[in-house]
């Protein structure tokens, strides 16, 4: 059986509510008796001490008769329900009002055992009172002193099953306020079910699903506590995972069809090479394409190394203050060669001979390259490639624009995602990994700079990032 949370908070609202009746069963029956009878014993003796002081005390000092005393007693034990008596030091009953309101004499039998002092401590005594009675009773005793003597002693005797009856009554709202309680208690296990208990299973759930690789899997919690914001989140999470395991899938195939492609090419041309479908004077020709397609598998590799390097986070960047103009210099001189052969001319519009940058220099020298690379690529024969500094708000920016093909606007916020290439580029440059840009964004992520594409399709594209300015103190 599944122990679930639900489970357990059941079992113990259920084990509560057993020990909350096995402790009112057990002590509140006691605690109640004992308070009744310590209350009743204590208004007997008040009564008991001002019977002594007033009508008692008047009988022995003569001011009054035994019958006006047995009238007055009689009329107060109805009053008070209870048995009054006056009892002589020896156990004399002089007075006692159950013989009179009988139709008996007033002077009842002698108490052969009565010693007022039995009680000790206590000012009450709970039995037969020395046999007097055929049954429990609760029993006050006050001495009746006059001129500094003992003359007798008033007691009071109320019968315990008033006391029982009383302590009954008491337990049976005692034990109906706790069942009303148990069941108003229910409540809490209500909300506990509808606010904590469901909303965790779907969240749990929604966890199962995740850990199976159903990614796509939402958990619907409508509430605006801490259950829902941990569903938010874990949908959240789902998102992300998802939108990774489709990138890593994408990845994999773009690797895949990036290798297969050129591995295809070497292997076909190498095999009929072999078997004679292209003759030896052909060779040169076909091992030059073999060697181009070498040469586009170890640009592939050190592409896909530089990004496994590239960590924002772990990333060492050597940090230096140098000049961005003569990095823009020396990048374009590199492109000379091939920029003549589709007739393409390179404008350099930079801010002042020298443009000192804080950064690290063989980076940002990757970063121009690939961005002018993109540019020769993509640009038009007979076409210009202007590559710009400028310092505005305590930045320096770099602009590489071309007037080439141009990327489609659908395209232009997945152009730096590792080996994507638009249909366009991919008619145009048959030879790119679709990792240069990748490259680029990652750097530039580990200065906490950005790079903004601004491009129109057939017009050409500028790509313009920022760099952190040299501080002039330390130059």
């Amino acid at each position: 059986m599944k122990h679930t949370l639900h489970l357990k908070f059941i079992l113990g609202y259920i084990i509560f509510g057993l020990f909350s009746f096995l402790t009112v069963s057990l002590f509140v029956p006691r605690i109640t008796r004992e308070y009744l009878i310590s209350e009743k014993a204590q208004n007997l003796y008040s009564e008991a001490s001002l019977i002594a002081d007033t009508y008692a005390e008047g009988l022995y000092s003569s001011r009054t008769t035994l019958e006006t005393v047995t009238l007055q007693l009689d009329s107060l034990s109805v009053y008070m329900d209870a048995d009054i008596r006056i009892i002589s030091p020896e156990g004399i009953v002089i007075l006692d009002t159950a013989a009179t309101d009988q139709g008996g004499d007033s002077v009842a039998a002698v108490i052969p055992d009565f010693d007022p002092s039995v009680g000790g401590g206590s000012y009450y005594l709970i039995g037969d009172f020395f046999g007097s009675f055929d049954e429990q009773v609760i029993s006050v005793i006050c001495p009746i002193i006059s001129d500094y003597r003992t003359k007798g002693y008033v007691t009071i005797h109320v019968s315990m099953d008033d006391i029982e009856a009383q302590c009954i009554s008491l337990l049976n709202i005692s034990y109906v306020t706790l069942i009303i309680m148990f069941l108003l208690s229910l409540i809490i296990l209500i909300f506990f079910t509808r606010l904590v208990y469901l909303p965790l299973r779907k969240i749990t759930k929604g966890a199962e699903n995740y850990a199976e690789g159903n990614y796509h899997y939402e958990v619907n919690v409508e509430s605006r506590d801490e259950m829902g914001y941990l569903a938010a989140a874990l949908n959240y999470m789902a998102g992300k995972i998802a939108d990774a395991e489709d990138d890593q899938k994408k990845f994999i195939a773009n690797v895949s069809h990036d290798f297969r492609s050129p591995l295809t090419s070497i292997k076909g041309y190498l095999e009929a090479m072999l078997d004679g479908t292209i003759p030896p004077e052909m060779h040169e020709k076909y091992l030059g394409i073999v060697l181009n397609e070498t040469e586009r598998l170890t640009k592939l590799t050190n592409g896909l190394l530089s990004l496994n390097n590239l960590n924002t986070k772990g990333m060492h960047l050597d940090l230096t203050d140098f000049d961005i103009n003569d990095i823009v210099r020396k990048v374009a001189e590199t492109f000379e060669g091939t920029c003549r052969k589709k007739s393409i001319a390179i404008e350099l519009v930079l801010m002042g001979d020298e443009l000192l940058v804080h950064a690290d220099k063989g980076r940002i020298e990757q970063i121009v390259y690939n961005l002018t690379d993109n540019a020769v690529k993509f640009s038009n024969n007979d076409s210009v490639i202007k590559i710009e500094t400028a310092e505005k708000k305590n930045k320096i920016y770099v602009s590489v624009k071309d007037n080439g093909i141009g990327i489609p606007p659908e395209d232009v916020g997945m152009i730096f995602n590792r080996f994507y290439k638009s249909d366009a580029s991919r008619g145009k440059d048959k030879k790119g990994t679709g990792l240069g840009l990748s490259i680029v964004k990652e750097i530039l992520a580990a200065h906490d700079e950005n790079i903004n594409v601004i491009s129109t399709p057939g017009e050409g594209s500028e790509f313009i990032f920022s760099l952190q300015p040299a501080d002039p103190d330390e130059i």
